[in-house]
């Protein structure tokens, strides 16, 4: 699967534990990351800065679904399966 531009599910549902420029401490899920532009679009993209975790996410219907607000969901479920 494609990622859907202008989605931003992955850089709002999900945490990040890793730094991020602009966010020294990662973030929590459910908090939209600062390098996410108004149009849904990573600033930080192919960047060597980007964190590993955002350049290793692969887009995929059973993360993703079938649109940006199912995307949510679906990786904030995710997000409270795997949470230590």
């Amino acid at each position: 699967m494609k990622c859907r531009e202008g989605c931003g599910a992955c850089c709002i549902a999900p945490s990040i534990s890793s730094a991020i420029p602009g966010m020294p401490d990662g973030k929590p899920a459910g908090e939209r990351c600062v390098q996410l532009s108004v149009e849904n679009l990573c600033s930080i993209f192919g960047q060597p800065e980007r964190p590993a975790v955002c350049s290793g996410f692969a887009a995929d219907v059973e993360v993703c679904g079938s649109s940006s607000e199912e995307a949510i969901r679906l990786i904030g479920w995710w997000e409270q399966m795997t949470a230590a």
